[in-house]
């Protein structure tokens, strides 16, 4: 799967920004239709993003749709329409607020008629949203619902809704946490969305930071949802990709070790070994898997 470090956020009815986001350094570009759009323009943003979709070149792009929650009378509309006239185009459909397995089964059975009746021929993937306290505790079965379901997201503003948590921040999204908890507040909901995503073989994405201008303040959100195992941060404007991309992304010296890992394992195969040894440490196979996964990583992104 390619990398998705960083996820760009586009409002859908902006037309302008949808050219420059898709020459821009993010590796997923998403086309939001949910809570960037006001109401009243639901139908013109949902056009726009077809239009966007179908005229512009998406193809070094991963792209996807943000399409409003199924419990809203914009949802059915926005599934059908964007996979109707542009399910070729698209990698993903984002739904927001999944709560339960239901909603993901929904959505799957409608792209698969979609899917047949325009002769589509590569499986539009769902990338379902864990915003509540009921998403997160049915993670599993919204991940088994479909096989479809290609990540989960970690909704931070409309989880901390859900919970009654205290609001910190103007935007509700990461900043000036510190100045409340010792600690890191979303640590247990994030790992346990990490653990039902890798668990089912899907990629995990972290929440955006609120305040696009705090770049220290973006990096160090990242860097701890990196440590829990997210493969990449949402990001609210063009200036957060560099930062989420270097993030990320394996360092030089992660690949060296990686590398030095690798090496050592084929060479105790070779040799009918089992005990691993690197740097004077034993390594077992979970270590050559994970340096396996960030050395495929590293060659994806042309850096071996």
């Amino acid at each position: 799967m390619k990398p998705r470090r960083s996820n760009l956020s586009v409002p859908g009815h902006m037309k302008k920004m949808h050219e420059k986001a898709s020459q821009s350094a993010a590796d997923v570009i998403m086309l939001d239709l949910e809570d960037s759009v006001p109401v009243d323009e639901k139908a013109t943003a949902r056009a726009q993003v077809i239009d966007s979709l179908r005229s512009l070149d998406w193809s070094h792009k991963t792209v996807t749709v943000r399409i409003n929650s199924l419990d809203t009378p914009f949802a059915y509309r926005d599934l059908l329409e964007v996979a109707e006239h542009a399910g070729h185009v698209i990698d993903a459909i984002v739904i927001p607020k999944v709560n339960d397995g239901g909603d993901i089964f929904f959505a799957d059975r409608l792209l698969t008629g979609i899917e047949l009746s325009k002769d589509v021929h590569r499986p539009i993937g769902i990338e379902a949203s864990i915003e509540t306290a009921e998403g997160l505790r049915n993670a599993s079965k919204i991940m088994r619902a479909s096989k479809r379901v290609i990540s989960l997201v970690f909704g931070i503003a409309d989880y901390s809704a859900s919970i009654g948590a205290r609001l910190v921040s103007i935007s509700g999204h990461g900043e000036k946490e510190e100045d409340l908890y010792p600690g890191h507040r979303w640590h247990f909901a994030i790992s346990n969305m990490v653990m039902h995503a890798k668990a089912g073989g899907a990629l995990a994405i972290d929440a955006p930071y609120g305040n696009f201008k705090d770049m220290e303040g973006l990096r160090r959100s990242a860097v701890m949802a990196s440590a829990l195992g997210c493969d990449g941060k949402w990001a609210i404007h063009p200036s957060q990709i560099d930062i989420l991309n270097e993030v990320f992304t394996p360092s030089p010296e992660e690949i060296a070790l990686a590398a030095k890992v690798m090496e050592a394992n084929a060479r105790a195969q070779s040799e009918g070994k089992g005990a691993i040894a690197v740097e004077g440490r034993m390594v077992d196979q979970a270590t050559v898997r994970l340096a396996t996964k960030l050395w495929e990583q590293a060659k994806f992104l042309n850096l071996v």
